[in-house]
C-alpha cells in the first residue's frame, strides 16, 4: 500500500530471473540516481527464480527510493514486465534489465524528455556493451540485436510507422496510458515482445522517440559471444516474426505462397547464394551473416507453413 507517501513520477520495472549474483549492481545503479528519491520507485519482479533473488531484493528494503518486490510465477519476460506494470504507481513506467547499468541521470532524463515531447508515447536510448574480452571478428554491429544492444547514432530520431526502429526494454520508458490504450506486452511473442508492442503503438497512430543521451551499459555474458547463441536467437526471431504478422513485413506486390510473402522466398535464395559465395571466398564474417539470414528465413517459413497447413492462417490486412 502507498497511501502514506506521495505518488512517484516514475516507476522503474526491473524483471529478473536467477541472477542474484549480478542483481545488486543493477539495483544500486537505480538507487543512486540524481533525481530526488521520493519522485521514483523501483519494482523488482522476480520471475519465479530458484536462487537467492528474494533475499537480495529484501536487503534493499528500507532504503530510498522505495524498492518493492513482486513475484511472478508465470515464466516469461512479458509476464514479468506486465506484473511490474500492474504494480506500478506512477504515470511513467521505465524498464531496464538485471544485466544493465543505467546512467546516473537516467530517470531524470526520462522525465525531462517526456515532459518536453508530449507528442511521443515512449522514449528509449542507447544500450552499449560492457565486454572486456577479445571481440570476435565476425561480431560487427550488424549482430548487436541478439546482444540486446542498440545505437542509432547521436541525434534524436522519431520512431514511427514510417521509421520503424525498435526501442528495447533494456532502456525504455512508456507513459502508462499507452498500456491502457493498446494493452500490455504480449506473452506469446516472447523474444519479439519489444517490437510487437511498438507495432501495436504504430497501428494506433502513436510514436516513440530515440534519445541518444538516455544511455545504459549492458554486461555481455560470454555465451552470447558464441556463434551458436546467435544461430539460436535468429531461429527464434524468425519463428516469432511469422507469428506476429506485421503488416509492413507482409506487404508484397507479388502475393503470398503457402501463407508466406513472396519477398521472403527471394530473400532466402539471396542469403543462400551469398553464403555459398562468401564461404568459397573464405570470407567468414560475411558468410556467417548470410547463414544467420538463412536460419531466420527458414524458421519463418517453417512456422508460417505449419500455420497455413493447419488451417489457422489468416491473411494479414494490408
Amino acid at each position: 500500500m502507498q497511501t502514506d507517501r506521495v505518488r512517484p513520477d516514475v516507476s522503474v520495472v526491473l524483471p529478473t530471473y536467477n541472477r542474484a549474483g549480478i542483481l545488486p549492481g543493477a539495483i544500486e545503479g537505480l538507487l543512486t540516481q540524481s533525481l530526488e528519491p521520493a519522485r521514483y520507485e523501483i519494482i523488482v519482479v522476480d520471475n519465479n527464480s530458484s536462487d537467492g533473488t528474494r533475499r537480495v531484493v529484501e536487503s534493499f528494503v528500507g532504503r530510498l527510493p522505495l524498492v518493492r518486490y513482486v513475484f511472478e510465477s508465470r515464466q516469461g519476460i512479458a509476464f514479468a514486465r506486465n506484473a511490474g506494470i500492474s504494480a506500478a504507481a506512477a504515470p511513467i513506467i521505465a524498464f531496464t534489465d538485471d544485466d544493465v547499468r543505467v546512467a546516473r541521470d537516467w530517470v531524470s532524463t526520462i522525465l525531462r524528455v517526456l515532459a518536453d515531447h508530449p507528442e511521443v508515447a515512449c522514449v528509449g536510448g542507447k544500450v552499449l556493451p560492457d565486454w572486456r574480452g577479445p571481440w570476435p571478428e565476425w561480431l560487427t554491429r550488424e549482430h548487436w540485436a541478439p546482444l540486446a544492444l542498440l545505437d542509432y547514432g547521436d541525434a534524436p530520431v522519431y520512431v514511427t510507422a514510417d521509421r520503424r526502429l525498435c526501442l528495447i526494454t533494456a532502456n525504455v520508458a512508456y507513459r502508462r496510458e499507452v498500456f491502457d490504450r493498446i494493452g500490455m506486452f504480449a506473452p506469446h511473442m516472447m523474444w519479439l515482445s519489444d517490437h510487437e508492442i511498438l507495432v501495436r503503438l504504430w497501428r494506433a497512430r502513436g510514436q516513440g522517440l530515440y534519445w541518444p543521451q538516455l544511455s545504459a551499459i549492458a554486461e555481455i555474458a560470454p555465451q552470447r559471444m558464441r556463434r551458436r547463441y546467435h544461430r539460436r536467437w535468429h531461429r527464434r526471431h524468425g519463428r516469432f516474426a511469422a507469428i506476429m504478422h506485421d503488416e509492413d513485413f507482409e506487404r508484397t506486390k507479388v502475393g503470398h505462397f503457402l501463407g508466406v510473402p513472396a519477398h521472403l522466398y527471394r530473400r532466402l535464395a539471396a542469403e543462400l547464394v551469398g553464403w555459398m559465395v562468401d564461404t568459397l571466398r573464405r570470407d567468414r564474417p560475411h558468410a556467417f551473416s548470410h547463414e544467420l539470414g538463412l536460419w531466420s528465413s527458414l524458421a519463418f517459413l517453417g512456422a508460417r507453413w505449419r500455420e497455413f497447413l493447419s488451417g489457422h492462417y489468416v491473411p494479414t490486412r494490408r
